[in-house]
């Protein structure tokens, strides 16, 4: 055989080769993404169960520590919304505005200025930060922000151009591994991330959320969240629930959303001719607010509200105001401008919520949480697929399917009868606007130049 044959032929292996790893290059910067989804989900909720333990051992560790949230919320508060404002612009709030938002952009820079490795750091930080300090405010929201921020930069570094695709499979991604619900995150993705079935997307959602569950299920193991119930209804006074704690609960949702949007829109109205330093002023405001709520509710409304949740679930009664108290907690933390998400926060309203109503009409208490957190939850998201499925995944009640579902339905009409507006999508068009009004300042500097 010619020399030249033999060199001829390894050359064409040699192509095929390489061909083949730029033909998987792409599936294995993906899969990488998905998988560190997973890992940094399960490393951000050990950071955030330590930033409560802390405030709680800071707090507990003398006679007048129980007064100290007077000085940490509202500094830490304030610490949270400068540095979000000056190092990690766009990390303010839940996060799940900013990925419905990049999804509606199509430009690269103005997706980065919402998705990038930055921000997703700075919202981990940040929002550790907030609960520390005491804040009413959850980490699911900001894992929907990083899982879409590590997607967007495999989409960069992968040469994907399923930008669009990529971010509603990191969201779903980051809500299954921060929740352990897989099913509730595509459900999620479908419903409230795009508000239609994209064909094409599906089975990019579908393997994230199943390499995320993977990486979360060997670090954290196999779990719900709130445990295992069996709560069914057994009486007639049970199934009065599914309405009250339906129609309640959206409106409830309803009113939590609405002022969310309306207050929002004011506060960026009066902070305009000094955005920093009234922003500032406003953080401050709402962190010594938060601590007065949460000295005189015992310090039950600092945090997610994970424990009392999972108490109510377990059957165990919350005081009769603790929903009022966790709701005006929550909603002064949003509107304060700190990264924090909604999630545990409304779960536990809804089960506040649900225990007051159980305790007053002497019906099952855990059954009566697990719902008002279905009526509360798809009033406030305004997605009842999404409430149904992720309350079913996190309790394990399966004797309680068709009561979860329908109270889920309920609170969601209900709730689109007192407000319009969704609350993450309301949101999400202040951050798509602010984004034009950046690139064409920067466009217009240019041409100036």
């Amino acid at each position: 055989m010619p020399p030249s044959y033999r060199k001829s032929k390894l050359l064409r292996r040699s192509r095929v080769f390489w061909g083949s790893f730029a033909l998987w290059r792409p599936r294995l910067v993906f899969w990488c993404g998905a998988l560190a989804i997973g890992v940094i989900s399960v490393g951000f909720a050990e950071l955030a169960d330590l930033a409560q333990k802390a405030l709680m051992t800071v707090t507990s560790s003398g006679e007048w520590a129980f007064f100290l949230p007077l000085l940490i919320t509202p500094i830490g508060f304030v610490l949270s919304t400068y540095l979000a404002a000056t190092l990690f612009p766009n990390s303010q709030g839940s996060g799940i505005p900013q990925a419905i938002a990049a999804r509606h952009l199509h430009d690269e820079p103005d997706r980065s200025r919402l998705l990038s490795l930055r921000i997703a750091f700075g919202k981990i930080v940040l929002t550790a930060l907030g609960l520390f300090s005491g804040a009413s405010i959850g980490r699911e929201g900001p894992t929907v922000q990083v899982g879409a921020s590590i997607m967007l930069a495999v989409a960069r570094f992968g040469g994907m151009a399923q930008a669009r695709g990529l971010i509603l499979a990191g969201s779903a991604a980051g809500i299954a591994a921060a929740f352990n619900t897989p099913l509730a995150g595509i459900v999620f993705a479908i419903e409230e991330m795009s508000r239609t079935y994209e064909s094409r997307a599906n089975g990019l959602v579908l393997t994230a959320v199943i390499l995320s569950g993977l990486a979360a299920l060997g670090l954290s193991g196999s779990y719900n969240y709130f445990g295992s119930a069996s709560a069914a209804p057994v009486q007639l006074a049970d199934w009065g629930l599914v309405l009250v704690c339906g129609v309640g609960g959206g409106a409830l949702g309803a009113a939590f959303s609405g002022c969310a949007l309306h207050f929002g829109q004011r506060v960026r109205r009066w902070a305009q001719p000094q955005p920093l330093k009234r922003m500032l002023l406003l953080a401050g405001a709402c962190g010594v607010a938060v601590a007065v709520v949460g000295i005189v509710s015992g310090g039950t409304t600092f945090g997610t509200g994970y424990d009392q949740a999972r108490g109510a679930v377990e059957g165990r009664a919350l005081p009769l105001l603790f929903f009022a108290e966790k709701l005006l907690a929550s909603f002064l933390s949003m509107i304060s401008g700190i990264p924090g998400g909604i999630f545990a926060p409304s779960l536990a309203v809804g089960a506040g919520f649900g225990s007051t109503i159980g305790s007053l009409l002497g019906s099952s208490v855990a059954l009566a949480a697990i719902l008002g957190m279905a009526g509360y939850f798809a009033g406030v998201v305004q997605a009842p697929m999404t409430a149904f499925v992720i309350i079913l995944e996190m309790t394990g009640d399966h004797e309680a399917a068709i009561p979860i579902m329908a109270v889920s339905m309920i609170g969601y009409v209900t709730s689109r009868l007192l407000s319009r507006e969704p609350l993450y999508h309301g949101l999400s068009r202040v951050f798509i606007a602010a984004t034009i009004r950046a690139r064409r300042a920067i466009e217009k500097e240019g041409v100036t130049e």
